[in-house]
């Protein structure tokens, strides 16, 4: 068990590294410093492994990040196999919900769009195959 504590915190830092990099498109160690409230040679050292991380420092990567602490250390699988993940709701009733959560990779959402506008009945339609939208940014 201690060992893949150990595993899992001393990969820490090159994810924390990789995640600003590619997650955030390349944010400054001094713009993550002002969006944390972590220094930035704090944060330095935690991204090349030389400072292991506190919950006061993970708590406010993860929600810069938009991870659970789990997903931001990459943390072993627990057992519990659900997708837990917030979903985003807009003014004009459309929401999202998020059914995967991997960085820097593809990622899958549900859309869940409002049926028609004054209280008209809205003409269905239907096609065969998929339907692909772009990042949200």
């Amino acid at each position: 068990m201690a060992d893949s504590v150990d595993q899992t915190l001393n990969a820490v830092g090159p994810r924390l590294k990789r995640l600003r990099l590619r997650l955030r498109r390349s944010v400054t160690l001094n713009e993550l410093s002002e969006e944390t409230g972590i220094s930035a040679s704090t944060l330095s050292r935690l991204e090349s492994g030389l400072r292991r991380p506190t919950l006061e420092q993970l708590l406010p990567l993860a929600r810069v990040y938009g991870l659970s602490l789990d997903e931001l250390v990459d943390a072993p699988p627990t057992g519990d196999p659900r997708v837990n993940l917030r979903s985003i709701t807009y003014g004009d009733g459309s929401t999202i919900l998020p059914l995967t959560r991997r960085p820097g990779r593809i990622q899958a959402y549900k859309f869940i769009l409002p049926a028609g506008r004054d209280g008209q009945e809205p003409e269905l339609r239907t096609h065969e195959g998929h339907d692909w939208a772009g990042p949200m940014c």
